[in-house]
């Protein structure tokens, strides 16, 4: 099952069908796939990213959302993609999860790990879980209350089933007995703005999504599902702190298509490397509450091995969601 990243993790240094247009590369603009709504998380990421990737290559990178099926819609396009570099996608975590939901559910997997060359890893935050600044609810022990003396009564939204916002909320589900109905979106932004007009009462946001509506005083973050104190938001309490055994960070991520030419590989990692050390894109991300935590191809191909056991066991805990 894990066959796959462990061979992109050994095969980083081998070189790829070398392309007469890697040594000028990028030689045109380049797109990004957001395979979310535009808003969310990942296009909060990915945007700075393409704006410092383009002064730092010279050519245009541009943002494309594809959202749809939990992201499966836009990644599924970069896997069956031209790898020549000139297609990107920029992936939440719950990437990890969606070939084993599609076999969990008698289909055949839209594109599998091995499609995809991983590039960097961007930020890595803990979920927040989130309710409107006027809800009832001062305590994750009130949320759950609430949700058993009335089944029937709360709904959490998500980017879509089986994805970075649906597994940490299940999760929590199964560690707490909280009987809360999941409610799929097509993105991370769609589903936070309708916990603000109260279609949907909690969310397992993204931090980088939540600042904005934290700041304002529109939000209110009950608890996070890291392992360690937010920098932050120091005083959160962490699920497993209070007694809740789930843990689930979302991380972002840069790829390209398997295949893609090694020196275009490098040079996109090189590049990669070069815009996470300017300050002002540390600040950008810093002030997303989303600071940039970096691993270059290698570490990160070992670490989204790991992940991707947790995330596909995750998965096959929820088992079928019709």
């Amino acid at each position: 099952m894990f066959k796959a990243i462990r061979f992109i993790a050994l095969g980083l240094a081998v070189q790829g069908p070398v392309f007469a247009a890697a040594e000028s590369y990028p030689a045109g603009p380049v797109t990004i796939v957001v395979p979310y709504a535009a808003g969310g998380l990942a296009d909060n990421i990915a945007r700075p990213i393409a704006d410092a990737l383009g002064r730092e290559l010279k050519q245009p990178f541009i943002v494309e959302n594809k959202g749809g099926a939990g992201g499966v819609i836009g990644m599924g396009s970069v896997a069956r993609a031209k790898p020549n570099g000139y297609t990107l996608l920029l992936s939440l975590s719950g990437i990890s999860g969606l070939p084993e939901a599609d076999r969990l559910l008698g289909r055949k997997p839209a594109f599998q790990l091995d499609q995809f060359a991983p590039i960097a890893r961007i930020t890595a935050d803990p979920n927040l879980l989130v309710v409107r600044a006027d809800a009832p609810w001062r305590s994750v022990a009130e949320l759950v209350a609430a949700s058993k003396a009335d089944p029937q009564a709360l709904n959490y939204g998500s980017s879509g089933v089986y994805g970075a916002m649906h597994l940490p909320m299940e999760m929590f589900k199964a560690a707490s007995g909280a009987q809360i109905t999941h409610v799929p979106f097509s993105g991370g932004s769609p589903a936070l703005v309708s916990l603000m007009s109260g279609q949907i009462q909690t969310a397992a946001a993204g931090v980088a999504n939540a600042t904005t509506f934290l700041k304002s005083g529109k939000m209110r973050a009950l608890a996070h599902w890291g392992s360690a104190p937010l920098a932050s938001l120091p005083d959160l309490p962490s699920l497993k702190s209070l007694g809740y055994d789930a843990e689930f960070t979302q991380w972002s991520a840069l790829f390209a298509p398997a295949g893609v030419p090694g020196e275009v590989t490098t040079r996109l990692r090189e590049a990669m490397k070069k815009i996470v050390a300017q300050p002002a894109l540390q600040q950008t991300f810093a002030s997303l509450g989303s600071p940039i935590d970096y691993m270059d191809a290698p570490e990160f191909a070992r670490y989204w091995q790991a992940d991707a056991q947790r995330v596909q066991a995750a998965v096959r805990r929820i088992g079928k969601v019709d």
